[in-house]
């Protein structure tokens, strides 16, 4: 909902726009507070009711403090808006439903607050995205003599309801996997863990950013971080998030973060119209917090990735040695049978001992698929 600059109540009909208000470019009326009368008719429509509650009156009807209700307000990413009359019966229920939990036991305070900063940072970025695809694209006028706006109210009306029920269905998928991951993890690794922790990074990203026109650059930022999820989720990894020209993903074990990594490689060596990609990766354990991954054993993969040759991976010996562990890889050729190098993945090979920044000296390993 944006309530940047809130205005009255929505009115009925379009057609209720005060007449001394100045028409923008689309040719609709703009209201005398600066809102566009679509966008209160889009919010309305989503939103599923008007403008009714100032801030404290959305407080005082979900039956909590104004502090408390305007910590959840800007925990899930929204300005603080006065007391303009802004706020929805939607709103409400969300005050009271995150206070009932808090109240019932479930959640702490604090707790109740990271939980609406972590659904308010995914579901922004996820809606900058849907709206910039759907009703960027979509919304350019059919017909002659259309307007935009004629476009986007009835597109919104027809996907809202679908869009909201594959959120859904997603969001549930995705509850059913984490708890699965959680209950069959020890006590102890609830919180730390120990992962494999991969970084992708596009090579030579800077110049190209200098290279090419913005639209192009779109393309193959959006090329790279599609490529990049679909080998990460059809390997068995998860995709933490994504930072441009660099993604970062995490694995329950090496043998399956390796594949992920030399995947992504042979991937993308594969597309002419992509540039060189680095993977780094190492093993340990690892703080996870609101989705994201923290700890030295992230700040190791990061640093791999940076000193990473063109189209290669590089682990750390922890990785390597969990690796051989496992049989997926010899710490030495030498060792290898002609009959027994058929059971092996993957090969890694030494490189030498390099002092890393914050992190002392680490001698990182060079890793192939065999063969």
């Amino acid at each position: 909902m944006s309530v940047d600059d809130p205005g009255p109540p929505v009115p009925d009909e379009p057609s209720d726009v005060d007449p001394g208000a100045e028409a923008d470019p689309d040719g609709e009326a703009v209201t005398d507070t600066g809102e566009h009368p679509l966008a209160l008719r889009l919010e309305e429509l989503i939103l599923g009711a008007p403008r009714q509650y100032t801030p404290f009156q959305a407080a005082r009807a979900a039956g909590v403090s104004m502090d408390l209700a305007a910590r959840f307000w800007r925990a899930m990413g929204f300005a603080d808006i006065g007391q303009a009359r802004a706020l929805t019966e939607a709103d409400v229920l969300a005050l009271r439903r995150l206070a009932g939990l808090v109240e019932a036991g479930l959640l702490s305070e604090s707790m109740a607050i990271q939980v609406a900063r972590s659904t308010g940072q995914t579901t922004a970025r996820l809606a900058d995205w849907q709206t910039d695809s759907f009703l960027e694209g979509l919304t350019e006028p059919p017909e002659p003599g259309m307007t935009r706006a004629e476009v986007a109210y009835p597109l919104v009306e027809l996907l809202l309801p679908e869009l909201e029920e594959f959120l859904v269905y997603v969001w549930r998928r995705q509850v059913a996997a984490a708890t699965s991951r959680v209950v069959q993890s020890d006590d102890e690794e609830a919180v730390d863990r120990r992962l494999a922790v991969g970084f992708a990074d596009l090579v030579g990203f800077t110049r190209l950013t200098r290279r090419l026109e913005e639209e192009e650059l779109g393309e193959l930022v959006e090329a790279f971080e599609t490529t990049a999820a679909d080998q990460v989720a059809a390997y068995g990894g998860r995709l933490i998030k994504t930072l441009g020209d660099e993604v970062l993903f995490v694995a329950d074990d090496p043998g399956t973060a390796s594949e992920i990594g030399i995947r992504l490689i042979e991937t993308m060596t594969g597309d002419e119209t992509m540039p060189a990609l680095r993977v780094g990766m190492a093993f340990g354990t690892v703080t996870t917090r609101m989705g994201d991954v923290f700890g030295t054993t992230v700040n190791l993969a990061s640093r791999l990735t940076s000193i990473a040759p063109r189209d290669a991976v590089l682990v750390d010996g922890d990785f390597a040695e969990a690796l051989a562990e496992a049989g997926d890889a010899p710490l030495s050729e030498a060792d290898v049978d002609a009959a027994d190098a058929e059971k092996y993945r993957f090969a890694l090979q030494p490189m030498w001992r390099r002092p890393v920044r914050g992190l002392g000296v680490v001698e990182p390993w060079l890793l192939t698929r065999r063969g």
